[in-house]
């Protein structure tokens, strides 16, 4: 059978980089088809290509047999092609109707806007799909998961027939990606085809048809999950074996750093979002807080990192009362901060990786004398960070925000890390990163951990915070309902917990 969607001998180029090197693609009607790859790969600058966002350098894209000339997302539009990028192309202030409509708006009598006859569409897709999307809704009130959801309504509202998913799970639940992947069936079911970019192993081994694997911008292979495993797609993305599994050694658990006393911290919109909160933290230990997300641990990392105040309790780090201070004193005394939002959070995307290495010790000598930065100092910095901590990129002074996600999630990495600490807070550390990635993002803890630093992992992912930590405290509805040593744990166990049945022991 004819592909629906073909291409032939892909080729781009940055200044430096070599992104897409003669990269031939098939898609068959009614699959989804996996473009598996690590950060900085090929992968989004292939779809980016297809979408119209690049223009490639030399090779062709065939659309139901027909070669296609893409200068715009406007031409892949006309021609069925629509893409969902990893971070939403969302007005926070508009409806959903709003937002699906914008670019393609209608009018009506006296050339006031429609918004009935979209709105009547929206619901039309919504249950065609089980998308369950209000038109009306604003996405500023959305959760992540339902904000997905509208983009991918804004390409069958456009009648896409190929729908290019990148990174899709990266910001979303565990139950958040099971309505995904149900959503994506239903889509294929109804005679859509699917590109789904993604770096996690065993979502592509459960729901993939295919799996083609991108590394250094050359595809090294197209396979079935009924043809791979783990170990076997991991050593195709990252051209060496990867330990999938942690080798960790007994903790040698040190004095209290942390303290937490009947914590109380409220939410954007005033509401009790961490209640009566109380745990330690050692030094030389890993204390995972499972759950999932939004029950209380963006907000109880917030007040621990001084970007919020609680209402009541108290916080001790090395005995020094930090419930009311600022972040850069929490910072001084010893503290590090791999944030849940990188790039709200951890880094000014348009600043250099060289000032981003040195956000929160710019002021300190040897980068500073005086109220003069010392940009050869900066400058020196930046290059050992680079080398220590393999960030890719082909310099320093290229804005932060143009590295791929695992690069930008080193920069932090290497920033925090490169300080004397003797508390860390890990907030969400390998989200949205692959797998070469979290093999170098947990061995660094582990080395931190290991060098007697007090870690607080926060983590959505049930098997990462199982694998890292000494001990497991659950948070659900704002509260710890319970804390348990990882060995020995289930994830049957945890799991419950997450549920909030506190009698599972």
């Amino acid at each position: 059978m004819e592909p629906i969607l073909e291409l032939k001998g892909i080729t781009k180029s940055f200044p430096g980089v070599l992104a897409n090197d003669n990269i031939n693609l098939t898609l068959k009607k009614g699959e989804i088809h996996a473009l598996l790859g690590e950060n900085g790969a090929g992968k989004s600058t292939l779809m980016n290509v297809l979408y119209g966002l690049y223009a490639p350098d030399k090779g062709e894209i065939f659309v139901k047999g027909q070669k296609i000339n893409v200068s715009s997302p406007r031409d892949a539009i006309a021609q069925g092609i629509g893409m969902v990028h990893q971070h939403f192309m969302l007005v926070p202030v508009f409806t959903v109707t709003e937002n699906v409509m914008l670019g393609d708006e209608t009018t009506r009598a006296g050339g006031l806007l429609d918004r009935k006859t979209p709105a009547d569409r929206i619901r039309e897709i919504s249950n065609a799909y089980s998308l369950e999307v209000d038109p009306n809704s604003y996405i500023r009130d959305l959760p992540v998961g339902v904000q997905q959801r509208v983009e991918i309504i804004k390409l069958l509202y456009r009648e896409a027939d190929i729908l290019i998913l990148d990174e899709p799970t990266a910001v979303l639940t565990p139950q958040e990606v099971d309505e995904l992947f149900t959503i994506m069936r239903s889509l294929v079911d109804s005679g859509k085809s699917i590109i789904f970019i993604t770096h996690k192993l065993r979502e592509v081994l459960t729901f993939a048809d295919r799996i083609t694997v991108i590394r250094g911008g050359k595809v090294v292979g197209t396979t079935t999950p009924d043809e791979a495993d783990q170990n076997q797609l991991a050593t195709m993305m990252v051209g060496r074996d990867v330990m999938l599994e942690v080798d960790k050694s007994s903790a040698q658990v040190r004095d209290v750093i942390l303290k937490v006393e009947d914590l109380v911290v409220l939410d954007d919109l005033k509401n009790i979002a961490v209640k009566q909160v109380s745990f330690e933290v050692h030094g030389g230990e890993i204390l995972g807080i499972a759950g999932v997300q939004g029950n209380g641990q963006t907000e109880l990392v917030k007040a621990i990192t001084g970007l919020s105040h609680p209402v009541s309790g108290k916080l001790s780090l090395l005995d020094q009362n930090i419930t009311s201070a600022t972040p850069r004193t929490i910072t001084e005394i010893g503290s590090a901060h791999i944030p849940e939002d990188r790039q709200k959070d951890g880094l000014v995307l348009t600043s250099t990786i060289s000032d981003n290495l040195v956000l929160n010790t710019y002021y300190l000598k040897p980068f500073a004398k005086g109220v003069i930065i010392q940009e050869d100092e900066v400058l020196q910095n930046a290059e050992k960070i680079i080398e220590n901590f393999d960030i890719r990129t082909p310099s320093p002074l290229i804005p932060v925000g143009s590295l791929s996600g695992g690069n930008q999630q080193k920069v932090i990495v290497g920033r925090e890390f490169s300080r004397a600490i003797k508390f860390l807070v890990a907030s969400q550390p390998t989200r949205g990163l692959d797998v070469g990635s979290i093999e170098y993002i947990h061995s660094r803890l582990l080395e931190k951990r290991a060098d007697g630093v007090a870690i607080l992992l926060v983590s959505t992912e049930l098997d990462e915070i199982m694998e890292l930590s000494d001990r497991i405290a659950v948070m659900y509805a704002g509260e710890i309902i319970a804390v348990v040593d990882a060995e020995g744990a289930t994830k049957e166990q945890i799991g419950l917990l997450m549920a909030g049945v506190k009698e599972a022991e």
